[in-house]
């Protein structure tokens, strides 16, 4: 993920939330708006309620890979902020990525997805 790949500014945030939707599902809560540029942007977030740091930075890598391994069947642009649940904590990187595959086939941005996706 390059550098202007990621949301970092309160104001896209902000933004994503008050005028983009969002799909949520068993592990995860995906927010996504149009963003008009030629790229993907995502911004990865767990809370206090998901449990201590450990816990949390766990979360962001897990949704991070499981994105990454989905990234290439998402048309570009469009700003992502994907919220980890409390409900993550002890699972498997196939159980997130099936969640936040779930999520982006529901919000209908997903453009197709193989059985192999988690082999690449």
């Amino acid at each position: 993920m390059l550098k202007n790949n990621v949301l970092r500014k309160e104001k896209d945030f902000s933004a994503i939330y008050k005028k983009g939707k969002s799909v949520g599902d068993r592990y995860i809560v995906l927010f996504y708006r149009n963003n008009r540029l030629g790229y993907n942007r995502t911004g990865f977030l767990a809370s206090k309620k998901v449990g201590n740091s450990v816990k949390r930075n766990r979360a962001k890598r897990l949704m991070k890979e499981s994105y990454r391994s989905l990234e290439k069947k998402l048309p570009e642009g469009y700003d992502f902020i994907i919220i980890a649940r409390n409900t993550i904590c002890g699972k498997k990187m196939a159980d997130v990525e099936k969640s936040l595959f779930s999520a982006f086939k529901r919000a209908g941005v997903c453009l197709l997805y193989t059985s192999d996706a988690a082999d690449e």
